[in-house]
């Protein structure tokens, strides 16, 4: 078997490369990454029983049809993924979500290669208590340039026949890999509070619902879904819980009690609070066991050491 991956030195990917071998006995993985955020480290100490080669390419500019000939999947995870910093910069989250995805899509439809595509429950704003992947037009409300590009993203694969596809709605990453960032709500405040900085939170998020999924949880539906060959043209929301950011609050607070909070204003103002269900994904046989406090234990554990004083 052959996997393709795509951003494969990111957060996700970096633990998600770790995983396919164990997975999947003697599989080739082709990695593919632009190595724009620089991080070789997620290339060191791969399982040594794992069939790698590495590609630096921009998949929006490279002939992808060779990398993909004979591929049983690729998993495209290439993407600009700062929701915040994409409000100043849309052109720029354009180019690198919806033409990256776009030039990923052709190359899987011309070779057969069957596609997991990430998408992003940032595609929702409802007024609905709990929202579902079979909401109506109007709950699906994206905030920002990145969840814009997104739910464009989610049509475009949606118009092409010829591809066998399967969109994952994911929620807000939070676990330790390699290639792990700090941009987003978790990780963000884990490093804020082990480096004794205030916790920067949105003004209007405090105690509002979200959703979120632990790293673990994350791969483990990837494989999942390669495993079953559910490549079915459907959108699955997948998730690990639903939490407030005063829930992630709490949480850090078990473990560093002396947490200082600052709230801040937001190019990004969603005034709703919403739960996101993943009930479809969880009918294809698949059981979510991540947990919020021990990812987070995880994150602060592996600062800590940084920063002891």
């Amino acid at each position: 078997m052959k996997i393709v991956v795509t951003g494969a030195l990111g957060h996700i990917g970096s633990a998600l490369i770790r995983a396919l071998p164990n997975r999947f006995a003697g599989a080739e993985i082709v990695m593919i990454d632009n190595m724009a955020t620089l991080r070789y480290p997620s290339l060191f100490d791969l399982p040594k029983h794992g069939r790698y080669s590495f590609i630096e390419a921009d998949v929006r500019h490279a002939d992808l049809r060779p990398l993909f000939k004979d591929a049983h999947a690729a998993v495209h995870l290439a993407a600009t993924t700062d929701a915040a910093g994409s409000v100043n910069n849309p052109a720029a989250t354009e180019a690198n979500n919806y033409n990256a995805t776009a030039k990923v899509a052709a190359a899987c439809a011309e070779t057969g290669t069957r596609l997991i595509h990430l998408s992003s429950t940032s595609v929702y704003g409802t007024q609905a208590e709990t929202v579902s992947e079979d909401c109506p037009a109007e709950d699906l409300k994206p905030q920002s340039p990145y969840a814009e590009s997104k739910l464009k993203e989610e049509k475009l694969l949606r118009s092409n026949s010829g591809l066998q596809a399967i969109v994952c709605r994911f929620g807000t990453i939070f676990g330790v890999s390699p290639g792990m960032r700090f941009h987003t709500a978790v990780n963000k405040f884990c490093w804020q509070a082990v480096m004794r900085q205030p916790l920067t939170i949105w003004r209007t998020a405090y105690d509002q619902k979200r959703p979120y999924l632990e790293l673990g949880d994350a791969v483990r539906a990837i494989t999942h879904i390669i495993e079953g060959d559910l490549f079915d043209g459907t959108i699955y929301n997948i998730l690990t819980l639903n939490a407030t950011v005063r829930d992630l609050v709490e949480a850090i607070r078990k473990l560093l009690p002396d947490l200082r909070l600052s709230f801040v204003d937001s190019p990004i103002m969603n005034q709703l609070s919403y739960e996101v269900s993943a009930q479809r994904f969880i009918d294809r046989g698949f059981a979510f066991t991540g947990d919020l406090q021990r990812g987070i234990g995880e994150t602060v554990a592996l600062l800590e050491t940084a920063n002891r004083g």
